[in-house]
């Protein structure tokens, strides 16, 4: 049975302009695009799709370039900007929190680096940083630990709490680890291309923004 793991709301943006890096898309070949990249997650619905790439157009992160049909449904196609590309580069270089539920965030970071290498944050750097931050929480955590003061070094839940942080920080980090081994065995990936546009079916018709 395939677990299936929601999406991070926080990164859904990010992930749409990485996936704007390759050239212009409409909202369907950014869906299609996305369950590509992520296929243990749940597919991205339309709805989803057009309410981000909504939010990036205003804030200017991305533009509309056109639209096409190709003889079927009319297709907004849309395009990465300048901002949108400094966005991108801005959250692949920020690590995410090192704490118990960072996992999701992790995977998509590197996901996301190895996919759009034409961002300017390849994945070996993304990695790094992550791990850089992964073992500076480790060692607060480790201190914490060790601390003289006596309620806390008796307390049950403070110190079960602690262990349970460290022991998820420690999966991530070996992770990160045989991540970045593994980035280093193998030659760099070229950007995934645009697909190009399905033929219309009855059945497989798209909402409209």
């Amino acid at each position: 049975m395939t677990t299936v793991v929601q999406s991070a709301p926080v990164a859904i943006g990010e992930v749409h302009l990485a996936l704007l890096l390759s050239g212009p898309r409409h909202g369907y070949d950014i869906k299609r695009a996305h369950d590509a990249w992520f296929p243990a997650e749940r597919p991205l619905a339309f709805g989803q799709v057009y309410a981000t790439l909504g939010r990036l157009v205003r804030d200017g992160h991305a533009e509309v370039v056109g639209t096409h049909s190709e003889g079927g449904p009319e297709r907004t196609v849309y395009a990465i900007t300048g901002s949108g590309r400094e966005r991108l580069l801005a959250w692949l270089d920020d690590p995410a929190p090192p704490a118990g539920t960072a996992g999701e965030e992790i995977i998509r970071k590197t996901v996301v680096a190895l996919h759009a290498t034409t961002s300017g944050a390849d994945a070996e750097r993304v990695l790094s940083a992550q791990r850089a931050a992964h073992l500076r929480r480790m060692r607060q955590l480790q201190r914490r630990s060790t601390s003289v003061d006596p309620e806390r070094s008796t307390d049950l839940a403070v110190r079960l709490a602690d262990r349970h942080a460290l022991l998820h920080l420690d999966a991530d980090l070996r992770w990160l680890e045989e991540a970045a081994e593994a980035l280093r065995a193998q030659p760099p990936t070229a950007p995934t291309p645009p697909s190009p546009p399905p033929s219309p079916t009855p059945d497989d018709q798209e909402p409209q923004p």
